[in-house]
């Protein structure tokens, strides 16, 4: 691209909140990828990414461990603050770790503000148990993300990686719990691991909440994945739900690019190859 051009594009303006929630309401797709060092969230922003996740995957993808649950406060806020150096418009959310937030909501508020601290403007944590939790922080001035469907830091609980809402009754709990969460002030819900239909459900029946799918079909307002997952640079099998952008030729900013634009238009996932 030429100087000229390039001096003459639009400023991209940051993401925020009131940003994600006009995306929804034009029907625009929101692409968020996980980042944990400042140079991958740099070229993640450079390639159009509206949202960048701190996940406890770190524990799996980054320190090679076997789960999420070792993960540590301290570390997650390590990583955003290196995210946060890297980023310069996308929205930036992080994982409250396993054993942080549970104990009570002042537990939940106390980690959120380490997370606030080190830059996060979002704070994510998992189960259908926590509306009270997200009550009490959005009360507080602190910005939540909910998780349903296959939560990896109960992933044992759940009978390992696998569907979850797949029968009526789990369809339906799921279906209320996302409701008693986004009553509860959740701007934003991550969906993972969970049929299409009822991903489209939980989507239809909350239309102000920002709803982020990964694994849960292209009939809600986003698509997240796990950077290296999405690169094809993760050890063993790949699960369904993941495209390896990395394959298709090119270089990081390629594959990047490339991710951005098929959430946009839409080509991701494919209703034959991602979604159950």
């Amino acid at each position: 691209m030429s100087a000229l051009v390039e001096a003459t594009r639009p400023e991209r303006k940051p993401v925020s909140l009131l940003r994600l929630r006009a995306m929804l309401a034009a029907g625009e797709k929101i692409a968020m990828l996980t980042a944990y060092d400042a140079a991958f969230a740099r070229a993640a922003d450079d390639a159009g990414v509206d949202c960048l996740l701190v996940g406890d995957s770190l524990g799996m993808v980054v320190q090679g461990g076997s789960s999420t649950v070792p993960v540590t406060l301290d570390e997650v806020a390590y990583h955003v603050r290196c995210v946060a150096r890297g980023r310069r418009h996308a929205w930036l959310l992080a994982d409250l770790p396993f054993g942080t937030y549970e104990e009570s909501p002042e537990q939940a508020l106390r980690s959120s503000a380490v997370l606030a601290r080190a830059g996060a403007q979002m704070v994510k944590l998992e189960g259908g148990w926590a509306a009270e939790t997200v009550r009490f922080l959005v009360e507080r001035g602190i910005v939540v993300c909910a998780h349903l469907g296959l939560t990896p830091q109960s992933a044992s609980a759940l009978g390992g990686y696998r569907v979850q809402g797949r029968d009526e009754a789990a369809a339906d709990r799921l279906a209320r719990e996302a409701r008693a969460l986004a009553d509860a002030g959740a701007a934003m819900l991550v969906l993972e691991l969970v049929p299409a239909a009822l991903a489209r459900r939980v989507q239809q029946e909350n239309p102000a909440l920002v709803v982020i799918g990964i694994g849960a079909g292209g009939d809600v307002a986003g698509q997240v994945l796990v950077l290296h997952d999405m690169l094809g640079v993760t050890a063993g099998p790949m699960p369904r739900f993941v495209r390896d952008f990395g394959r298709e030729g090119g270089g990081v900013h390629q594959a990047l690019q490339r991710y951005v634009a098929a959430v946009k238009e839409r080509s991701f996932p494919e209703a034959t190859q991602h979604t159950y």
